[in-house]
């Protein structure tokens, strides 16, 4: 199965098994929205159902199927959260998931490769594909100016960009 992750546990909350998570989704509670998720603890995928969650803080509270008590949920932190690419909805024509970018080439208009993203950034202004080469470029995500084409299949992104920026 092909994961995305979305988020990860980042602590507890309450006696009851409920837990602090990190949501990496927009908005962030979607996140709890999707049923079931997958946890990955010491390198194992497992399936955790949602039974609540809601907005708390600048994160999510939530509280999964078998989780009761407070060891239980302890046990859990650190554990990256994860939907299955299925569980995604499909997108318009030339729409990305950023999960899809990662790993991408980025060559320029001239040939010269730049690296791969590693990340994006979310700005206030547009997002910033944050790229890995011979050294770290930060390109912003603005179609047409700098972003000229984005080829899944080739594993490319094409980029009006300077080397030396």
């Amino acid at each position: 199965m092909d994961r995305i992750v979305v988020g990860h546990i980042a602590g507890v909350y309450g006696v009851r098994g409920w837990l602090r998570i990190f949501s990496e989704t927009e908005p962030r509670t979607q996140l709890i929205r999707y049923n079931p998720l997958y946890m990955e603890r010491n390198g194992q995928w497992s399936e955790v159902l949602v039974e609540a969650g809601r907005a708390h803080g600048k994160g999510l509270v939530a509280k999964f199927q078998g989780l009761d008590d407070r060891d239980a949920a302890a046990a859990c932190i650190g554990c990256r959260l994860a939907i299955g690419r299925e569980q995604l909805p499909p997108l318009p024509e030339d729409e990305y998931y950023w999960a899809d970018l990662v790993g991408l080439r980025v060559v320029n208009l001239q040939g010269l490769e730049l690296g791969r993203v590693d990340h994006l950034l979310q700005t206030g202004a547009n997002d910033v594909l944050v790229v890995h080469g011979d050294r770290e470029r930060l390109i912003p995500y603005v179609r047409e100016q700098v972003i000229r084409s984005v080829q899944l299949e080739a594993g490319e992104i094409r980029v009006d960009w300077d080397p030396d920026f």
